[in-house]
């Protein structure tokens, strides 16, 4: 059984520790203790590994966050990889900073990296772990905010916060969405 672990992020160094990249920071921490690592492929950097008996392949596209989903759609395609099997990590804002909410479908809620995904794959029922960066900004300033860097305070309980989605995601492969829903969910 194959599964796929999209982390979205932007590439390049000015995006490098933003809020909005924190589905590579996910990703790159569970590919550390799953000790998988990267390579530069077609749209993004890979790893391949196994879990028990289930074979992973983590992608970090590197297509830009609103263009994820031909990224998406090429290895699903390539590794004939269920929808059902594919988990989407993302930042969202209308979760409170490090709170984890998993689904397995639903709408982009505005957020232009599930929206592709949903139309190149034509359809929004495929999972995602959404991961709260909060919304403590003034109003206008969502964009600046969101491409911004953690406060002091988030960046030192984000570890804490990372592990739990890791362990989000480890469950999701080996006990499924529901278990790894049940688990997660306001964790």
């Amino acid at each position: 059984m194959k599964y796929l672990i999209v982390g979205l992020g932007n590439i390049g160094s000015e995006y490098q520790g933003t809020r909005h990249n924190i589905g590579f920071r996910i990703l790159d921490a569970f590919a550390e203790a799953s000790n998988i690592s990267f390579s530069t492929a077609r749209y993004g950097d890979v790893g391949q590994g196994r879990i028990k008996n289930k074979q992973i392949i983590l992608l970090k596209p590197s297509t830009y966050m609103n263009l994820s989903g031909n990224a998406v759609r090429y290895w699903k395609n390539q590794e004939n990889i269920p929808v059902e099997n594919i988990l989407v990590i993302v930042d969202d804002i209308a979760l409170p900073f490090g709170a984890i909410r998993i689904k397995g479908r639903g709408s982009d809620a505005g957020h232009n990296g599930l929206k592709n995904i949903a139309q190149m794959l034509a359809t929004d029922a495929y999972p995602r772990l959404r991961f709260g960066i909060g919304n403590d900004f003034p109003r206008g300033c969502q964009i600046d905010y969101v491409l911004g860097q953690f406060t002091l305070d988030e960046r030192q309980k984000l570890p804490v916060r990372i592990d739990i989605a890791t362990d989000a995601i480890r469950t999701f492969i080996l006990a499924g969405l529901q278990s790894a829903m049940c688990d997660f969910n306001n964790k």
